[in-house]
């Protein structure tokens, strides 16, 4: 599934805008500077492997990559402090705003999938799917939900311990509104923290515990937890986490696309424009090395095209 399959319609398409992006990507004999990037703890892992692989061709462009959080990290970007932003949502409004006002104009570029997942501990065997209303019950305002019993009456009576991103994460606003309607409503008596490792730790260390945060912390901690399917609203049917669940759009509501945000100041030096175009260029070894879902064969065209327009202003 991780190999890309052109469709033979496309295929001209497709390998146009390869081209374009490979002739507008190609680089000096020497490449030099900084780019800076911060923001989303969820595709900071897929920028630091983007940036690794790039780094090694170009050894005089160091790449530094924050994890402050989807909201942290546009915070700095509209400041004019970094030249990249990640973000696991679309920028608001509110903060759109904030970088007219700075006089910040930005392109943003759709790098990869992403399956939001919900984790619980190995030991949690007596669940294995939940249901949306089942997770609204557990994460809303105000919830009552103390034990896995709360839950479902079939389960046991052990205490749920709750682990999620803190508020400044992207991942945070896009569950608390599609689980309980309203972008960033959510109850707060949980551990909560912009480190997605530390999450994976806290419910790895609780028999009742239960989190959620992107599918790549997940996958690279098979070990130690455990993802629950979830039942998709429309077909009823229990839908696992995963690329082929994603590309198929059956993992919803809890499947969206990861974000990578440029400066148009920044985009106009030749170090992060190269940096852009290696992306789309290598873009399923960079999703197979951070343990991402690559993009969609629609999904790439779009973003190849998307890049050769920014460079033409």
């Amino acid at each position: 599934m991780r190999s890309l399959r052109i469709a033979a319609a496309g295929a001209v398409v497709a390998v146009a805008a390869a081209a374009v992006v490979s002739a507008a990507a190609a680089q000096p004999a020497k490449l030099s500077g900084t780019i800076t990037a911060d923001g989303s703890s969820t595709v900071g892992p897929y920028t630091t492997a983007a940036a690794e692989l790039f780094q090694k061709k170009n050894k005089g462009v160091r790449v530094t990559v924050g994890i402050s959080g989807t909201g942290g990290g546009f915070e700095r970007f509209c400041r004019g402090e970094t030249d990249l932003s990640n973000a696991s949502r679309p920028i608001k409004q509110s903060e759109s705003q904030r970088c007219g006002s700075a006089g910040v104009k930005y392109v943003a570029f759709t790098v990869a999938n992403d399956a939001l997942t919900v984790v619980v501990n190995k030991q949690a065997t007596w669940v294995t799917c939940l249901t949306t209303a089942e997770l609204k019950r557990i994460w809303e305002p105000g919830s009552k939900v103390k034990s896995w019993r709360d839950v479902r009456p079939s389960f046991p009576d052990v205490d749920l311990k709750l682990f999620g991103p803190g508020t400044d994460s992207g991942t945070f606003d896009y569950f608390t509104e599609v689980i309980n309607g309203k972008q960033r409503a959510s109850r707060t008596d949980f551990s909560a923290s912009e480190d997605d490792n530390v999450l994976v730790q806290g419910v790895a260390g609780e028999r009742g515990g239960l989190g959620y945060f992107g599918y790549s912390y997940y996958d690279e901690n098979t070990d130690k937890l455990k993802a629950l399917q979830i039942v998709n609203p429309k077909t009823g049917r229990c839908v696992a986490p995963g690329e082929k669940t994603v590309w198929d759009a059956s993992y919803k509501p809890l499947s969206r696309p990861l974000f990578i945000y440029a400066k148009k100041a920044a985009f106009a030096r030749p170090e992060v424009r190269a940096f852009i175009g290696y992306v789309f260029n290598n873009e399923k070894a960079i999703a197979n090395r951070a343990d991402f879902i690559s993009l969609t064969n629609a999904q790439l065209r779009k973003a190849r095209r998307q890049f050769t327009q920014s460079l033409r202003g």
